[in-house]
């Protein structure tokens, strides 16, 4: 496999059009139409506990919050179906068109669920319109990730596409950051009353016309020169692609094995761990906020590092680096972290640092193991699959298994699967330097 081939293109073909769009463009338009798609998916429960009584019934809070939480669980069952909605809307129509109708789509559910009617007025109608809109914020969230990647990886050189696959999870998590600061400043300014009136409905109206604006930025960009050389529409749809993604199944295996460990240690470390460390070990909860906020901008510093650090030394030494450190710091951070806010940012900001370094390169790891034909619907459904599973059921099982077993028993479930994901490194061929236009 040549790492150095280049394929010409004349100037005047249109699939040169990418790397004639400025960086800064290509960047802009993916981090915020992706930043906007988490900053709409994490509010979501950041948000719940002021909004539950709005959409189910008031008289019973704790139902109403539970309902809440199972609506929030609906979004990740639809995931999979959204990776492969968009990913074959992607490998058929182009990354362009894909990305613009995930981030229109998230855009909607928000709005959707900003001008909602509340129980109060309508009844159970209320409570199926969120039913609805956290399904379109699913099927959005699932296509989102696998549309961008591919577009980021395909548009990256062959030599720094490490580094540019960092761009993923850099803007995914300064989109969550932001949901996190948006709830610590609006319960802050507005009373307990006052949020559930009204307060909760701002930051969906935020996500919804920033979610337009991305729109507006990502229909403007240029489609990737891999797309149009390779793809022709009539042989990127029906048994065609089926075909195809059933010969390259393995691959698709890969995936789920590699997602497997990350996803429960981003959501365990990167997402859950603030509400855990609320609700479980007695930690201020402004203090807690802060300083998962402050952990996660070290993470989003860390991450170009260990992107640019893939294109040098590989793929396969940064991502097992990963899954290994992981495991090995899991039990020690565990007994670390007690009832202090700076052992919580602490805790989290050495997970995170091993997290980043899988999180960073994923996107190119992935795009790296498909045919441009099926690149984004290949990663897509796996991918969706095991982040629903694996990812979403993270905190509960969190939180069931340090009550019922014991405290270390989700530690351990932890740390099998990074060894999972490490074993599936194993089963990797390098790919640093890959020419996508190969396959």
């Amino acid at each position: 496999m040549s790492t150095d081939t280049a394929v010409p293109t004349p100037s005047s073909t249109p699939h040169d059009a990418p790397h004639g769009q400025s960086r800064a463009k290509t960047i802009f338009g993916t981090g915020v139409g992706n930043a906007l798609e988490w900053f709409d998916w994490g509010i979501f429960a950041i948000f719940a506990p002021f909004f539950a009584t709005q959409f189910f019934n008031p008289d019973d809070p704790v139902s109403a919050f539970l309902s809440t939480l199972i609506v929030f669980a609906v979004g990740f069952a639809a995931r999979p179906l959204g990776g492969f909605l968009f990913g074959w809307i992607s490998d058929v129509r182009g990354r362009k068109f894909a990305m613009a109708a995930t981030v229109g789509a998230a855009a909607a559910g928000s709005i959707l669920i900003a001008v909602a009617p509340t129980y109060g007025q309508v009844g159970v109608f209320a409570s199926v319109i969120l039913v609805l809109a956290r399904l379109i914020q699913g099927l959005a969230h699932g296509g989102e990730l696998p549309s961008a990647q591919t577009y980021v990886s395909e548009f990256a050189d062959n030599h720094n596409r490490g580094l540019w696959a960092s761009l993923i999870y850099v803007s995914g998590t300064l989109g969550n950051v932001l949901g996190v600061i948006v709830g610590v400043v609006l319960t802050g300014v507005l009373s307990k009353p006052e949020m559930q009136a009204y307060g909760w409905r701002i930051p969906f109206v935020i996500g919804g016309l920033f979610g337009l604006y991305a729109l507006v930025m990502r229909s403007r960009m240029h489609e990737t020169e891999h797309f149009e050389v390779t793809v022709e529409p009539a042989e990127a749809s029906g048994p065609s692609m089926f075909a195809e993604i059933w010969t390259h199944r393995a691959a698709a295996l890969k995936v789920i094995g590699l997602t497997v460990g990350l996803t429960v240690a981003f959501y365990t470390w990167a997402i859950a761990a603030p509400a855990h460390a609320i609700a479980t070990l007695g930690i201020d909860a402004q203090q807690a906020l802060w300083a998962g906020v402050i952990a996660n901008f070290v993470f989003i510093a860390i991450l170009p590092l260990w992107g640019a650090l893939s294109d040098r030394i590989g793929r396969k030494p940064v991502f097992m680096a990963s899954a290994l450190g992981m495991a090995a710091v899991s039990f020690p951070l565990n007994a670390y972290l007690q009832d202090s806010a700076v052992q919580l940012a602490v805790s989290m900001i050495v997970a995170l640092f091993f997290v980043a370094a899988a999180a960073a390169i994923l996107p190119a790891v992935f795009a790296e193991l498909f045919p441009t034909r099926i690149r984004t619907i290949g990663v897509g459904i796996p991918y969706s699959i095991a982040v629903a599973l694996f990812g979403g059921t993270a905190p509960y099982l969190q939180a069931w298994m340090g009550t019922e077993i014991g405290p270390n028993a989700f530690v351990t479930y932890s740390v099998v699967l990074l060894i999972v994901s490490a074993a599936a490194v194993l089963t990797l061929k390098e790919t640093k330097g890959k020419d996508l236009l190969e396959d």
